[in-house]
C-alpha cells in the first residue's frame, strides 16, 4: 500500500493507494503557520488511514518548497512556517519508517505523467496555478528534480518582455520582485482586477463576470492571458516539453487552453509549435496521487 499527502497552505490531504486504486481518503485544515502541528497533523492523517484499513504503507509527501540539498531543510516555500524545517527528519521520527519528500508541483507533474493529461509524453510540464505558481517536469516518468532541487521553478522567473502596465514590478515574497508567481497566482488575478476596475472579486466571480459580458473581468482575463502565454512560451523555449498540464484552482478556466496556445505563439523561438496545453485529468487528486506514486508499486 502507498500513501500520499499533499501538504498545502490551506489544507493537508491524505489518501491510501493499492496499485492506482484509491482505498481511502481524508483531509482536514493545515494549522496554519504553525510548524509543529502541520507536521503532528500529517503523522495523524497517515496513522488514521492505516488505522482504518488496517495495513502499513509507504508514505510520500508533496510539499511547497523543496529539501535543500545543503541542508535537508525546507526552502523556498510560500507555506512559510516550512522553511528552514527538517520536515522529512521529524516526520520519519514520528513515523518510523522513510518518508520521501518532493514539491508539490513535481507531484502534480509525476501524477499527470503517469496516467493523466499527460499520458504517453516523453516530456511532461506540470503547472500549478492557484494561491502561488509552481511548476514540475518529468522526463520519461521520471521527476526532474535538478542539482539544486529547483528544476521547474518558473514562478520565481520574473515575468518575460513587462510592458509599461506592468512596470514597476511588484514585491515577491521571495525577496525579489516581478516574479511571474505575483502575476498569475490566484491572488494576483484578483489584486491586478482591483487595481485596474476598483473593486475587488474572486478570479471564480471574475471569469463568471466575463463570460456574461463584463467588460472589466474580461479584459482582467485577457491581460492573464497574455501573461501566461509569455511566461509559458520560456518554457516552452528552455524545456521544449511535448505537454503542458495545468493545474490548481485557475486551471478550471477553461477559455486558457484555447486563448494561451495562439498568444503564446510570437514568443516560442520556432517556425512550428507541437507542444499541447492540457488540462490536468485528476484534478485536486493529482498532487496525493503524484505523492504515493514517489514510491514504487511493488513497495508494501
Amino acid at each position: 500500500m502507498r500513501i500520499g499527502v499533499d501538504l498545502g497552505g490551506s489544507k493537508i490531504e491524505a489518501a491510501a493507494f493499492d496499485g492506482r486504486a484509491e482505498l481511502a481518503r481524508r483531509r482536514i485544515a493545515t494549522p496554519a503557520g504553525d510548524y509543529r502541528a502541520t507536521v503532528g497533523a500529517v503523522a495523524a492523517l497517515v496513522e488514521a488511514l492505516e488505522n482504518q484499513l488496517g495495513r502499513r504503507g509507504s508514505v510520500g509527501v508533496g510539499t511547497p518548497g523543496a529539501e535543500s540539498a545543503l541542508t535537508g531543510r525546507i526552502k523556498n516555500a510560500n507555506s512559510t512556517c516550512l522553511i528552514g524545517q527538517p520536515l522529512q527528519r521529524d516526520l520519519q521520527a514520528l513515523l518510523q519508517r522513510p518518508v520521501r519528500l518532493a514539491n508539490d508541483a513535481n507531484c502534480f507533474a509525476l501524477s499527470e505523467a503517469v496516467d493523466g493529461a499527460g499520458t504517453g509524453a516523453e516530456v511532461v510540464f506540470g503547472v500549478i496555478l492557484g494561491t502561488g505558481v509552481g511548476g514540475g517536469i518529468v522526463v520519461r516518468g521520471q521527476v526532474l528534480a535538478g542539482a539544486n532541487s529547483i528544476a521547474g521553478e518558473w514562478g520565481h522567473n520574473p515575468l518575460p518582455a513587462p510592458d509599461a502596465g506592468e512596470l514597476p514590478p511588484p514585491p515577491c515574497y521571495c525577496g525579489r520582485a516581478g516574479c511571474i508567481e505575483t502575476w498569475l497566482s490566484g491572488p494576483a488575478l484578483a489584486r491586478d482586477h482591483a487595481a485596474t476596475a476598483g473593486e475587488t472579486l474572486t478570479p471564480e466571480l471574475i471569469a463568471t463576470r466575463a463570460a456574461a459580458g463584463d467588460a472589466a473581468c474580461e479584459a482582467t482575463l485577457a491581460r492573464y492571458e497574455a501573461r501566461l502565454a509569455k511566461a509559458l512560451a520560456t518554457v516552452i523555449n528552455v524545456v521544449d516539453p511535448d505537454v503542458i498540464v495545468l493545474g490548481g484552482g485557475l486551471s478550471n478556466l477553461d477559455r486558457l487552453y484555447t486563448n494561451v496556445p495562439r498568444l503564446w505563439a510570437p514568443h516560442v523561438f520556432s517556425d512550428d509549435i507541437a507542444t499541447r496545453l492540457a488540462k490536468h485529468a485528476h484534478g485536486d487528486s493529482s498532487g496525493v496521487r503524484g505523492a504515493a506514486w514517489l514510491w514504487p508499486e511493488t513497495t508494501s
